[in-house]
């Protein structure tokens, strides 16, 4: 069977990871502080904190922000239910919008239909990898007649003066937008180092931070660090230091620190990532573009252009005009031929809990019709050419079949 997205573990991995349990620093510490540095230099934000998770990256931001009850926040309906389910978590409403049909992210005609004076954050979601619209989203939280909507509450708020921008880039570390890396166009994003992601650290996430003035990034920084760690002013590594073993817990935070065994996977990654792990998923992208090319029935998924360039995380295959139950049978026969596909996502409005709100899928149709559609193919460093070829000779025969059986 042809997994779908095994992580890639090799001796250098190893090899870090046993030094770092021999360092006798295996929680937060000297790796995870280099790591966030070599983040940093890596996508030129002006800060970047590492975490557990992105959930936690996004939760941070819009507790720092000061999101609460009567707040709403406006996150795509085509995303993983974290990036909703933490502003539920702040007690705000989370407004879902459409999206682009062409390529899975938040539509900027959407965003701008949905802002009210009770919006204080827009998420927008790299799909796959595949950058926002962001000159668009940006320019849209500057527009006056916006920002003149802008209700600021917390000091966060009133120096910013307009909605804040927290990317979801969980997806999309290594992808470019107008030749700027994610992580360095928005007021902040969130990236995921989660065991399926380009970049792996087995669990874990970061917050790049690109907060304009009055802010200083730093501060953030250490701000967030606290919110991190159960709201302690300092952390294992600045206790080590001669005599400083006092500390105060300064507010109610929260349990969200990176390890030094993650952050050790991570540091490894990273060194490769832009000579190595980026141009063999690419390679696998480019193949199945070729060949779903000659296909009529194959949508074959934007992941360049001259504005844009993915990360190559997702392969979202689209099947032209079936059903969900054609798409979810055509699923079952790749399975019965050893190939393991996957489908993202399943919109949030469709998941039982968020239609118990009263969220309703019919209400972006765009959403639902990519979703119906679409097949995740396998995309992993590992994956060899004659599986590449095993996978797409599968998808073809079983839309064939399913189809014809259709017909």
């Amino acid at each position: 069977m042809i997994p779908f997205s095994p992580p890639h573990i090799d001796e250098a991995i190893i090899r870090e990871v046993a030094d770092t349990l021999r360092s006798g620093w295996i929680t937060t510490g000297p790796k995870t502080k280099l790591f966030e540095k070599k983040l940093t230099d890596y996508y030129g934000s002006k800060s970047t904190l590492c975490l557990n998770s992105a959930t936690a990256g996004l939760e941070l931001i819009l507790r720092w922000f000061g999101v609460k009850e009567g707040d709403e926040v406006i996150v795509p309906a085509y995303t993983y239910c974290a990036t909703a389910n933490v502003v539920l978590h702040c007690g705000a409403k989370a407004v879902f919008t459409d999206v682009n049909p062409s390529d899975f992210n938040i539509s900027v005609e959407k965003i701008k239909a949905a802002i009210t004076d009770k919006t204080k954050v827009i998420i927008p979601v790299d799909f796959a990898g595949y950058p926002c619209d962001y000159d668009e989203i940006n320019a849209l939280v500057n527009n006056p007649a916006i920002k003149k909507l802008f209700r600021p509450v917390s000091a966060e708020q009133q120096a910013l003066g307009r909605i804040l921008v927290l990317a979801d880039s969980a997806h999309s570390i290594g992808a470019r937008y107008k030749g700027r890396f994610t992580g360095s166009i928005t007021d902040a994003a969130v990236f995921s180092f989660h065991a399926v992601k380009n970049l792996i650290t087995a669990e874990g996430g970061a917050i790049a931070l690109n907060l304009p003035p009055p802010f200083d990034n730093g501060t953030i920084y250490r701000t967030l660090a606290v919110k991190s760690l159960h709201g302690q002013n300092k952390d294992a590594l600045a206790k080590t230091q001669k005599g400083a073993w006092r500390y105060d817990v300064v507010e109610p935070g929260y349990k969200y620190n990176m390890t030094d065994l993650a952050a050790a996977i991570g540091l490894i990654e990273l060194s490769r990532y832009s000579e190595d792990i980026l141009p063999k998923r690419k390679k696998i992208f480019d193949f199945y573009s070729s060949f779903f090319s000659e296909y009529s029935w194959a949508q074959i998924p934007e992941y360049e252009n001259q504005d844009k360039k993915s990360s190559y995380h997702v392969y979202a295959l689209r099947i032209k005009n079936i059903s969900e139950r054609e798409r979810d049978d055509i699923i079952k026969e790749i399975s019965e031929r050893e190939v393991s596909v996957n489908v993202h996502f399943i919109p949030v409005p469709m998941m039982s809990f968020y239609h118990s709100l009263g969220y309703n899928i019919s209400n972006y149709p765009a959403a639902f019709d990519c979703y119906s559609r679409e097949i995740s193919l396998p995309v992993y460093y590992d994956l060899t050419e004659n599986q590449m070829q095993t996978v797409a000779e599968a998808v073809a025969a079983s839309v064939k079949k399913v189809l014809e059986i259709k017909k």
